[in-house]
């Protein structure tokens, strides 16, 4: 996430809560705060001169002088404002159209078209049941063909051979046929990239446009390029009719000016953000939501999202049942937890979601070390037999050396990670008698609220 520009507000939106009074001053000096730590995150200046007027606009309004907690209303005006800047709500894809609907993907080399297009091939897969086609017209980079068919496997989708003799013109004629004749619901098209603006790039891309007709043209931006992903956003802009942008690279340690500045730029909403390398790491974008995020407000809605996303509900309730009827929690049963949690995208993925303060207080435990240490436990177990998974009873000292050689660590790692495992296992002992189980079932079997009962079952 835009680590500095985050930290920067949150620590501003500390000092405006505690406001007992707005004056025309503390108003300057707040802004004058604002305006610094956006221009530091490579925000566009004209985007930060207009964010700022309307912030001064409405926090010197009667809406704040009337307030009896002037400083959170300041905060909300912030909040909305940054909301605005990037759009607000949600804006998905428009699908709306006689099969099949084509989807053109444009953006410069390195941005992420590529791995974007499967992710998304992914999400519409998953999230809209659709029959998704894929095809590369990157007929410059035989890699990128490859690279295309490798991840469109990844993500369940099909994909449609091209090749770097044909043009760009014939491929894209040749899968939209393709996709008639097999009833595919969408085709993405994934095209040329260069390291930098250029004509004939942008006269390619035109050209596939009008054979194509897209339903939805998207532009995919590095999120840590800065300010020259306004510029690159403005060419793309003035080539093509963009219906939307894909962020990619949210997660970096980016100072993120990209995304408070292609939305006014472009006039193009965001609707998709890269926030991991898996591919499953696409988020519709929610511009209320990022700008609490970008506050040090956190987003927990997304982190339920991640939780409902990543638990296997079956997994869980067979896991409550088996404890229940007085079986023992085993270490296959804490693999699988372990497992859980990493779906959810580890420690540091959850951590990030939640609001600055508590995320800071997690923090001081070291995350990387953390999720080491996760990835150790795991391969200590894989090291172990089967039947010693099944009777951790039966781990004696030759068996741990054994273990412990296989997994590359020392005895004392076995033991910590052993150690760790009794302490989950006695507590699934203590819920034998129903209490936090029958919350997991109950929790479980709710449509509203998947996930939780896993959570629970990690001791969380």
């Amino acid at each position: 996430m835009a680590s500095a520009l985050s930290e920067r507000l949150s620590r501003l939106v500390k000092s405006m809560r505690g406001q007992a009074r707005i004056t025309e001053s503390n108003v300057q000096d707040m802004l004058r705060e604002v305006r610094m730590a956006l221009l530091e995150a490579d925000v566009a200046l004209p985007v930060v001169r207009d964010f700022v007027a309307r912030v001064k606009d409405r926090a010197l309004g009667a809406e704040v002088a009337n307030s009896l907690s002037p400083g959170q209303v300041l905060v909300s005006i912030v909040h909305k404002e940054l909301a605005a800047t990037m759009g607000e709500g949600v804006s998905d894809l428009n699908l709306a159209t006689q099969p099949p609907a084509v989807i053109l993907m444009a953006g410069l080399q390195g941005a992420g078209k590529t791995t974007t297009t499967a992710k998304l091939a992914k999400h519409l897969i998953e999230r809209r049941k659709k029959k998704v086609l894929t095809v590369s017209a990157d007929v410059y980079r035989p890699a990128a063909i490859e690279q295309l068919k490798t991840v469109t496997k990844q993500a369940g989708a099909e994909w449609f051979p091209s090749t770097p003799d044909q043009k760009p013109h014939d491929i894209a004629l040749a899968a939209i046929d393709y996709a008639k004749k097999h009833y595919f619901d969408v085709l993405l098209v994934d095209t040329a990239g260069r390291l930098a603006i250029d004509e004939a790039l942008m006269a390619e891309i035109r050209d596939l446009h009008a054979t194509l007709n897209p339903i939805e043209t998207l532009f995919v931006v590095d999120a840590m390029q800065g300010q020259d992903a306004i510029n690159t956003a403005r060419a793309f802009k003035e080539a093509l009719p963009l219906t939307g942008i894909v962020l990619t690279k949210l997660d970096g340690d980016s100072r993120g000016g990209a995304a408070l500045s292609v939305r006014q730029i472009t006039g193009a909403p965001i609707k998709f953000a890269g926030v991991s390398e898996k591919i499953d790491g696409l988020e519709v974008f929610d511009a209320e939501r990022h700008a609490g995020r970008v506050l040090g407000m956190g987003d927990i809605v997304a982190l339920v999202e991640e939780v409902q996303k990543g638990v296997d509900i079956d997994a869980a309730r067979k896991l409550a049942d088996k404890v229940k009827s007085g079986e023992s929690f085993d270490l296959n049963d804490f693999l699988a937890q372990i497992s859980q949690m990493k779906k959810m995208g580890g420690l540091s993925g959850l951590l990030d979601k939640l609001p600055a303060e508590l995320a800071a207080k997690a923090g001081q435990a070291d995350m990387g070390k953390a999720e080491k240490d996760v990835r150790r436990m795991e391969g200590i177990i894989h090291s172990m037999t089967p039947l010693e998974r099944r009777k951790p009873d039966l781990l004696k000292a030759s068996r741990k050396r054994r273990i412990a050689a296989g997994a590359g660590v020392h005895v004392q790692e076995v033991n910590r990670m052993l150690n760790q495992f009794e302490q989950m296992r006695d507590m699934m002992k203590k819920m034998k008698g129903g209490g936090m189980m029958k919350m997991m079932k109950r929790m479980a079997g709710k449509k509203g609220m998947p996930g939780m009962g896993g959570m629970g079952g990690m001791g969380f």
